[in-house]
């Protein structure tokens, strides 16, 4: 394995890149942090619908999200990459095809882990800030959503250790993604496949494992803090 890694490394990292476009480990990773960013947004305001007093506002949203996490993220990408070019009359690349596949499927993804986020704020919170003579959407800007963001910190870490994984599926595309680059690798030392694919799952293992544990210490930090803040709150006997 180490004369393949001494002889392919670069390649497997990002593909033909200077001389070609960006693929590879490093293609994979851009595409996921992508979709994340561009995802936040829609995923904050799928959220706050989720937890909206208005039906007309909740009901469409909530039908929504349940449609999308019912669906495989591999027939969104076959959407996107199949239909929307008969729609628009443009047939876009895989990179922006894979890309917003990801972008709606996080979306949805982040929506839950907002609303839960939001609900776990204890009902005190909203009396508050509406005592203060805040409204709702003041509430949720400046009362809410600040607490709700150290609770929802470990879950998109590892919604983006989940995205990083869900890049593969660009292989069927044609996108070259760090899958797609082993599969090229592989048709080149094809005697070497086991060495090759294990090489790509220890890549995998490594980059997603450290991820997951840097989402465990956001949540064993954040569990220390909610402890400090709950000691601090009581009063001390007289």
């Amino acid at each position: 394995m180490l004369e393949l890694i001494d002889t392919y490394w670069l390649y497997f990292l990002v593909g033909q890149y200077p001389n070609g476009p960006l693929g590879g480990l490093a293609l994979s990773v851009l595409l996921a942090a992508l979709a994340l960013l561009l995802a936040l947004p829609l995923g904050l305001v799928l959220g706050l619908a989720r937890v909206s007093p208005w039906r007309s506002v909740r009901w469409p949203v909530t039908a929504l999200v349940f449609v999308v996490r019912g669906v495989p993220l591999l027939m969104v990408v076959f959407w996107a990459y199949f239909f929307l070019p008969s729609i628009t009359g443009r047939k876009t690349d895989q990179f922006t095809t894979m890309l917003m596949a990801l972008v709606l499927f996080d979306g949805v993804y982040l929506a839950e882990i907002i609303r839960a986020g939001i609900q776990a704020i204890p009902k005190g919170q909203f009396d508050s800030a509406k005592s203060l003579g805040l409204g709702y959407a003041q509430s949720m800007r400046w009362v809410i959503l600040p607490q709700a963001l150290r609770h929802m910190l470990p879950s998109l870490v590892n919604q983006f250790v989940a995205t990083i994984k869900e890049t593969s599926l660009g292989y069927i595309i044609g996108l070259t993604e760090v899958s797609f680059i082993a599969a090229q690798i592989n048709t080149q030392v094809f005697t070497r496949a086991a060495e090759v694919y294990l090489l790509l799952g220890l890549t995998y293992f490594v980059l997603c494992f450290g991820l997951s544990r840097l989402a465990f210490a956001f949540e064993a930090r954040g569990g220390v803090r909610t402890r400090r803040d709950s000691a601090s709150s009581v009063t001390p006997p007289a």
